[in-house]
């Protein structure tokens, strides 16, 4: 039985690795967003506004409504309702673009590039990213930048409110796990207890029963001395 209760805490405790593993971006997630961006030409000649969409491969794309107009520099505050574009949940790579949507044929790349959390480099998580004759765009992911890169600037207040929010989002399924855990070894302790004392009166009572039989076999028994 201990071996079983045992086997219950173990796979409470592999479940809740799983869940932290499964969902890593709850915790480490790092947030992309587009803070400004200029197009110097477009590629389709049906209609004079364009659609213009940031994607990586494996995910949504995401409409960029307000892209319109080429030579326009627009500027973002990272609230607008199609932000972040994407998100990094570790060190690895993304291939994404800017694309334009084709009526026609397949959608029109401004450019495609290797997308990395390690583009980051500048103090404030800023990265420009400029194609000639096609568009010229920054991107802000303070997250991105490695600890004690820029030890003397000054973090800006949405850097220090999106790691709040992680922060608060990891202590909350922390101690969801940690309550499914306890949960979880209490259920199994409490049936290990159960099945214990239901083996022990079964044993009792087979004792009572055995004891009986012997009686009946030496013919011992409630009347036996009665004349």
């Amino acid at each position: 039985m201990r071996r079983r209760l045992i086997s219950r805490v173990s796979i409470a405790f592999l479940f809740c690795s799983l869940l932290i593993s499964c969902f890593p971006e709850f915790i480490s997630a790092a947030v992309v967003t587009l803070e400004s961006l200029e197009i110097y030409k477009t590629h389709e000649w049906l209609t004079s506004k364009p659609t213009v969409y940031f994607c990586c491969k494996g995910e949504n794309k995401t409409v960029l409504p307000d892209v319109k107009k080429i030579n326009t520099l627009l500027t973002f505050k990272g609230e607008e309702s199609w932000q972040p574009l994407t998100e990094f949940s570790n060190k690895k790579c993304k291939r994404c673009g800017f694309y334009e949507e084709d009526r026609i044929k397949s959608d029109d790349v401004f450019n495609e590039w290797e997308f990395c959390p390690s583009d980051f480099t500048d103090p404030h998580g800023k990265y420009s990213r400029y194609v000639e004759k096609e568009f010229n765009a920054t991107f802000l992911c303070p997250e991105c930048v490695p600890p004690g890169t820029g030890s003397d600037h000054q973090v800006s207040g949405s850097s220090n409110g999106g790691k709040g929010m992680h922060w608060v989002i990891a202590l909350l399924i922390s101690l969801l796990v940690s309550a499914a855990f306890i949960i979880g070894t209490l259920g199994a302790y409490k049936y290990w207890q159960k099945r214990k004392r239901e083996k022990d009166q079964a044993r009792f009572l087979q004792l009572f029963e055995d004891g009986d039989e012997i009686d009946d076999e030496l013919g011992i028994g409630p009347l036996t001395n009665v004349i």
